[in-house]
């Protein structure tokens, strides 16, 4: 305090702010650790329940921020600062903030929170908006410190009593937030009322993005289910190529084979919409006349993994037609084709014709000169 010429007393916000920043450049490090290991704590719980998110990210207060932060004057007050012990009364000298693609992960996330750390604090911002029927920067804020099993192990011991801040929002709630905070809270003057309409008009459309993504995502999960369940059945007519349908498919027909990658089946699903298939009917009907294995041993001279096994079907249900189709046309390609129709005609497989465009049944005893050079 100074003593003004009137005999009042005055605050030296400036000397409040240095002090503040001397004191927190002592301890910033450690604080940096403890964001780095709330970090990975979420990291490894979020990944172990499967949960796909856009980033978790890590940070202790820069220096500058936290003098700036502590030089903040009173709401109630203004001539006092709003934080009298600033390295004990400001929560986020460590920050994590995680950031979802959808809005149902934010509550996923929030399970994996409550579960690895203790919760001194949750504030929900969308509930706050929506209970105020206005529109505006969404998240969900929560104070925490490490549970007293963690911080009794020597790699966390440290960081006992010290409290982080966690953010959880989505990628469209996130870009809002930045923006709005580059924009409006940044600038010298008053937001333009046309820029705030303007504003309040695009958290509307983030919003209603948001919904449609998670809508989106919802009917991709019951179309998959559906898809499935159809497989299972035997009802395939109704089922449209799609990877994850193929796989249901093949794992029936032929067996699990974990050793496939989800670009195998992204590839052989597009395969098989370019060779004309519309839907597993089809598909079935070009197949079901061969046995995988045996295929497979003769072109390839042992057993094959699912996909290529499948390939072989297809070779052998289609014949000709199936390098008219391919998407490769190089001369390699054309003649590697024509040798392995040749070895299953040797071996006695009777090769077809099958085209699932023409909805013709599958015609057996095709020849060599289908594969046109």
């Amino acid at each position: 305090m100074d003593n003004r010429s009137d005999g009042t007393r005055h605050f030296d916000f400036e000397v409040h702010r240095q002090q503040a920043i001397d004191a927190y450049a002592k301890v910033r490090s450690k604080y940096q650790d403890f964001a780095f290991a709330v970090r990975n704590i979420l990291r490894e719980a979020i990944e172990r329940k499967g949960l796909k998110v856009h980033s978790i990210e890590a940070r202790a207060k820069s220096l500058d921020s936290f003098g700036n932060k502590a030089a903040r004057p009173s709401e109630e007050d203004p001539n006092l600062p709003r934080y009298k012990n600033p390295l004990r009364e400001v929560t986020d000298l460590a920050a994590v903030r995680v950031i979802t693609f959808f809005p149902r992960t934010v509550g996923d996330v929030d399970i994996s929170i409550r579960e690895q750390l203790h919760v001194l604090e949750r504030v929900d911002h969308t509930q706050v908006l929506e209970r105020e029927e206005r529109f505006g920067y969404k998240s969900v804020h929560y104070l925490i410190e490490l549970k007293g099993d963690r911080t009794r192990l020597p790699e966390y011991e440290r960081f006992a009593g010290l409290v982080a801040e966690v953010q959880v929002r989505t990628v469209l709630q996130h870009a809002w937030a930045e923006i709005e905070h580059d924009i409006q809270y940044k600038s010298s003057i008053t937001i333009p009322t046309e820029i705030r309409r303007r504003f309040v008009a695009l958290a509307g459309m983030l919003e209603i993005a948001d919904r449609e993504f998670q809508g989106i995502q919802d009917a991709d999960l019951e179309f998959r289910e559906q898809a499935r369940r159809s497989v299972q059945k035997g009802e395939l007519e109704d089922v449209e190529i799609t990877p994850d349908a193929l796989r249901a498919y093949l794992d029936k027909k032929f067996g699990s084979d974990y050793r496939i990658s989800p670009f195998s089946y992204e590839y052989t699903a597009r395969l098989l919409r370019k060779l004309g298939f519309a839907n597993f009917r089809q598909v079935d009907e070009c197949v079901s006349p061969y046995d995988d294995d045996e295929a497979s041993r003769i072109v390839y001279g042992g057993r094959q993994g699912q996909t290529t096994r499948f390939e072989c079907l297809l070779l052998a249900g289609m014949g000709g037609e199936f390098f008219k189709r391919h998407f490769w046309k190089d001369d390699w390609y054309r003649d590697a084709v024509q040798q392995r129709l040749q070895k299953l005609r040797d071996a006695g497989i009777p090769v077809g014709s099958y085209c699932p465009d023409r909805a013709s049944p599958t015609e057996l005893g095709s020849t060599a000169s289908d594969v046109e050079p």
